[in-house]
């Protein structure tokens, strides 16, 4: 069985669609599957190719059995909404004239980057060959949400080419049961819809002991970490959290934030103009040493704006916080606060309500609720195993083609 997928995020990136392809690809090659990975050089978020590669015109690796294909895009940082439209449509087009080359069974295209279904869909046309959409972001529902963009002739074209797609691909995999249901209501026919959640590494992320040396390093010693580890986005509204911080500067309590994106540079001059003392602000780290990061933390902060679309996201890092047991405090209505209270792994607090916030923080830090928290993440990283929901997702993509013969 020959699985070509195309994404643009891959290892050594460290956001959530890089991740989830990974490990899932590197699941299927163990099941005997041959998986190539198109994708572009690595960059994200600030923009800047990593250390060991070249924006050069095509590469090849070999990543724990997945031949990676690494080609040319025009590289911006995650900021911009022109540039970074760019950057995605230059990944498709190159993304598409290396598929050509590629033999295959069946195509896999991944969200959030809308621009790389595009590329699946297409190279299905050419090849003939089924194709799969992966669903992890509503664009461009999503840009007009955070305000990048608003409604115009472009967007509706846009919305025209999204439909095309689901109709198009002979399965679509979302990765929430919210994003499943407004699918629907676009009309996409519901047996061809399939979830398969986020979920987290369970031989990576687990609890572990405070480190020591990294407390030492940041002069942490002794304090409350609330920690926010991922992207800085528009979506995030971590400025929000800086000033949930301000109010409690006084206290035990100190801010970790560790993470890139296009808000970043802003978060950073907010904490510099306000000199809000007990946030520390970090760049992104490896994927490898996340799990240091994380083993400081006593309470996860996961935080988005206040909106009726982020009622429908499952933001990936509850299950990497839940599997190393660390109690959540989650600013996110909807189907991830349903997954986190229904394993009592954290607790809800109203998106952009402070005082909620304040009350919901003063709650948790309480060694009773503390401990279920903890046990309830437990509990929620074992159902959200990624390897079973690799298994899942490959059933689906067997399943697929065999019922597409050549």
């Amino acid at each position: 069985m020959r699985i070509l997928f195309l994404t643009d995020n891959f290892p050594p990136e460290v956001n959530a669609p890089a991740t989830r392809t990974y490990e899932h690809c590197k699941e299927w090659v163990k099941q005997g599957a041959d998986v190539t990975v198109i994708t572009c050089y690595p960059n994200f978020p600030q923009g800047k190719v990593y250390d060991g590669y070249q924006n050069k015109r095509i590469s090849r690796e070999n990543v724990d059995g997945i031949k990676v294909i690494r080609v040319w895009t025009y590289i911006t940082a995650n900021e911009g909404f022109i540039k970074r439209t760019l950057d995605y449509i230059s990944f498709s087009f190159s993304a598409f004239f290396a598929g050509l080359f590629q033999k295959t069974d069946l195509i896999i295209a991944t969200s959030p980057q809308f621009f790389t279904a595009l590329a699946g869909r297409t190279l299905s046309f050419w090849k003939r060959k089924p194709w799969i959409m992966e669903v992890r972001d509503l664009w461009p529902e999503s840009i007009k949400t955070v305000g990048a963009m608003k409604d115009n002739i472009f967007i509706r074209y846009f919305e025209k080419e999204e439909l095309w797609c689901y109709r198009s691909a002979s399965k679509v995999i979302t990765v929430t049961d919210a994003f499943k249901t407004n699918l629907i209501r676009k009309g996409v026919t519901p047996e061809k819809i399939h979830v398969v959640k986020n979920g987290a590494n369970l031989d990576l992320f687990k609890p572990a002991q405070k480190d020591e040396q990294l407390l030492n390093e940041l002069g942490l010693q002794g304090k409350t970490i609330l920690g926010y580890i991922g992207t800085h986005g528009m979506a995030h509204k971590l400025d929000f959290l800086a000033d949930c911080a301000r109010q409690l500067e006084n206290t035990n309590y100190h801010f970790l934030f560790l993470g890139n994106g296009a808000e970043k540079q802003k978060l950073v001059d907010k904490v510099k103009q306000e000199q809000i003392k007990n946030i520390t602000l970090l760049d992104s780290v490896p994927k490898n040493k996340v799990v240091s990061y994380l083993s400081i933390i006593d309470i996860a902060l996961i935080n988005l704006r206040k909106s009726d679309l982020f009622k429908t996201v499952i933001p990936s890092k509850i299950f990497e916080n839940a599997a190393m047991q660390i109690p959540i405090l989650i600013g996110v209505d909807g189907e991830a606060r349903s997954i986190v209270e229904q394993y009592e792994a954290g607790l809800f607090y109203e998106p952009e309500n402070s005082n909620d916030f304040l009350d919901k923080l003063e709650t948790i830090g309480t060694p009773e609720q503390y401990r279920k928290c903890q046990q309830g993440g437990r509990k929620l990283a074992q159902a959200f195993d990624r390897k079973k929901l690799a298994d899942s997702l490959l059933q689906i993509v067997r399943n697929n083609i065999n019922s597409n013969p050549k």
